[in-house]
């Protein structure tokens, strides 16, 4: 069998048959699926989940006589107001739903809460906030460092005892 040339209309014929071709089977990939998810809103998540176990432990003293801690406990329960307003609505955890979980597991005994630990927390706190400053927009980082300023301070006036 011999071969024919191909005339000029018949390789320009089937360059355009598999450009069309191609641009029919190649997709685009889908901007939810390859977006990387937003360094902002893992900080925030961050800060928020932070701010809870805060709160956790001052009400845990509060509830127990601890009654001069309720004004930190008040600032904390701001703080994580003003950084849940922070993260946009379709990313927000839901407050009423629990964290979902194949099989519950059993929670380990925590640590009995004194003041020194909420003393160490707070100084804790308020070293790391200068570092999450970086990966935030200018308000967040505001709001940020007028955080950790008001940690600083707990950490200070936190009294010597109940």
């Amino acid at each position: 069998m011999s071969l024919r040339p191909l005339s000029r209309r018949a390789v320009l014929a089937g360059g355009a048959a598999m450009a069309a071709l191609s641009g029919c089977t190649a997709s685009e990939p889908d901007p939810v699926a390859s977006k990387a998810p937003d360094p902002e809103h893992l900080l925030l998540r961050e800060l928020i989940a932070d701010k809870e176990r805060t709160i956790g432990l001052y009400s845990a003293l509060v509830a127990g006589g601890g009654e001069k801690l309720a004004p930190f406990l008040a600032r904390h329960e701001e703080h994580l107001a003003a950084l849940r307003e922070r993260l946009p609505r379709e990313s927000a955890p839901s407050p009423s739903s629990p964290a979902p979980s194949a099989v519950p597991s059993p929670t380990p005994t925590p640590p009995k809460v004194t003041l020194n630990r909420l003393r160490d927390l707070e100084r804790k706190a308020a070293a790391l906030r200068p570092r999450q400053l970086g990966k935030a927009s200018p308000p967040l980082s505001q709001l940020i460092a007028s955080i950790g300023a008001c940690e600083a301070l707990h950490a200070l006036a936190l009294p010597r005892s109940l």
